[in-house]
């Protein structure tokens, strides 16, 4: 279910019987030669969407713009300050606990987001603990990759120059989804270096064609299928353990929506 395709009325009904939300996060950025430039929003967007056609779980808009400062060097990048990041995931989970959501999934596609997501997570909690009140909703962070059996998928289609950005699984997610966009290239060297990440002067200087370690012309609608499949069965049981959880303590009252 999407809560963008739906109408207050039927989220309402959700909620009855449910009370767990996904948010794909992700970043708008450069992904080498052929990797379009939202892969790191549309792969986490792909998987949470086909995991809905087969399990009865709701699915938020995705949160497309991260932190992607060090990719600015190549056109088309847009982030976010980390403190517009962090304050934007905190009214973005507001809004959903003011509507009486407890578990909140970020179903996350960009490294780089990772330590600014888990800050956001701090503060909202902290506002809970400083209080002295129970916080009435949990928050969870995964990236897709991490999905059980995903990590070991990819290295077994991808044993080598697989890399850490724009990668080949990555990329072959995005194939199998948008197959009309499928780009070719030719890469010197056919696997890229590797190296620090630091601003993005720096970074174009060390990566210049956009890649880290990787070798994208690997990737293959197929190869995509095969990931998305496995991401979005691992995705279903995920959240049915999280949902499972023990119940946030206590109901979230006017006084503590602000988190």
């Amino acid at each position: 279910m999407l809560l963008h395709m739906s109408t207050w009325a039927e989220i309402e009904q959700f909620l009855e019987r449910s009370r767990t939300i996904v948010i794909p996060i992700g970043s708008n950025e450069q992904h080498g030669p052929i990797g379009l430039l939202g892969t790191d929003w549309m792969c986490p967007q792909i998987i949470a969407h086909q995991a809905q056609e087969s399990a009865d779980i709701l699915i938020a808009p995705t949160f497309n713009i991260g932190m992607a400062q060090h990719h600015l060097g190549f056109a088309g990048t847009i982030t976010l300050r980390p403190s517009t990041f962090i304050a934007a995931i905190e009214d973005w989970t507001r809004s959903l606990v003011t509507h009486g959501f407890e578990k909140i999934f970020f179903l996350n596609g960009h490294g780089g987001n990772i330590a600014s997501i888990e800050a956001a997570f701090s503060q909202l909690y902290a506002h809970a603990s400083f209080a002295r009140q129970p916080a009435g909703f949990a928050l969870k962070l995964s990236n897709w990759w991490d999905l059980e059996g995903v990590g070991a998928l990819a290295n077994r289609q991808f044993p080598t120059g697989h890399g850490i950005h724009a990668t080949p699984s990555e990329i072959a997610v995005t194939q199998w989804a948008y197959p009309e966009s499928i780009k070719s290239a030719a890469y010197t060297p056919q696997i890229a270096n590797s190296g620090p990440i630091r601003e993005a002067h720096d970074f174009r200087s060390r990566f210049p064609d956009g890649r880290m370690g990787s070798d994208p012309g690997q990737a293959s609608v197929e190869k995509g299928g095969e990931l998305v499949k496995l991401a979005a069965e691992s995705l279903v049981r995920e959240l049915e353990a999280f949902s499972r959880e023990s119940a946030p303590l206590g109901p979230v009252s006017a006084s503590t929506n602000n988190c």
